[in-house]
């Protein structure tokens, strides 16, 4: 198979400010939309049914935000292809031929659910691949896109905890209107996702909650998303390190079914400016490393 850093130059995109406004960076780990050449011929389904995992313009709502001195990150080859949200080695052993590595994780929910580093489903549970692939292909788009991306990340994360002694990951998402059981309520325009109160300070949830709601919003915390690898992953507030996921509901900025821009883009866009000077207004003794009582 074609070499993806071959194929998709740049695999992903920093933008960081010639001065930082506060240590907020904002991220879209599922905006891509460059797809591979050879994946398409592989894969039993069409680009229309693969972009349906997209978090599609995520990227471009928060690309005015590096000009008020907040950094941002977007990946552009598709979660369908590599999902960087997941741990590097998530894998369904059924999707390869050959044999995984002994340290894959093959038995998390994600990879139970065909949602793993390497997807075998699309969101709307349609399957990707006609036949198995193989390990080394797997394995190849983990070491020339994965890694490098979360090698980058944690790059840009140090250095803001360096500077400021603290930081704060935004990860912005979007996702489907409605859900895939009939049983599940109305989505609301906004989740917050903080893995349940551990993977930030109360006070930004609670600021983003307060912001997008005197916006027009309507929120809602941890369900039915409350943050996956990249939350959990990046966030220890006991360190200064705050990571909270936002997902945006697609009918708000979206036709979804024509994968078009709405009518309140722009003005979605402008809400996003609002949000970061509000979070960068949070006094940084807020957010700082916790004292522990051994200490």
């Amino acid at each position: 198979m074609t070499q993806p850093e071959e194929e998709l130059p740049p695999p992903f995109e920093i933008v960081e400010p010639a001065a930082w406004r506060a240590p907020i960076i904002f991220n879209s780990p599922h905006s891509g939309s460059v797809y591979p050449d050879e994946f398409l011929k592989i894969s039993r389904i069409d680009l229309i049914a693969l972009r349906r995992s997209e978090d599609s313009f995520m990227d471009e709502l928060i690309a005015g935000l590096s000009g008020l001195g907040f950094p941002t990150v977007s990946v552009n080859f598709p979660r369908s292809y590599v999902d960087v949200n997941r741990e590097p080695y998530e894998l369904d052993p059924r999707m390869f031929s050959g044999r995984l590595p002994s340290f894959a994780n093959t038995r998390s929910m994600r990879v139970a659910g065909g949602l793993g580093t390497i997807p075998r489903v699309v969101g709307d549970g349609q399957e990707i691949y006609g036949e198995r692939i193989a390990v080394d292909d797997a394995l190849a788009r983990i070491e020339t896109l994965y890694k490098p991306y979360h090698r980058a990340l944690r790059r840009l994360i140090n250095k803001a905890h360096r500077s400021f002694g603290t930081v704060i990951v935004v990860d912005c998402h979007s996702m489907p209107s409605v859900g895939v059981s009939r049983e599940e309520p109305r989505r609301p325009d906004v989740v917050i996702g903080d893995r349940y109160g551990t993977s930030c300070a109360p006070i930004l949830a609670d600021k983003v909650e307060e912001t997008m709601t005197r916006l027009g919003y309507s929120v809602g915390r941890n369900k039915p998303y409350a943050g996956g690898f990249i939350t959990e992953h990046y966030g220890n507030p006991a360190s200064g390190l705050h990571t909270i996921q936002l997902e945006l509901n697609r009918a708000v900025y979206m036709d979804e079914r024509r994968r078009t821009r709405g009518d309140r883009f722009a003005q979605v866009a402008t809400d996003f400016t609002v949000l970061a000077e509000v979070l960068a207004s949070i006094p940084l003794d807020d957010l700082e490393p916790f004292q522990t009582a051994a200490e």
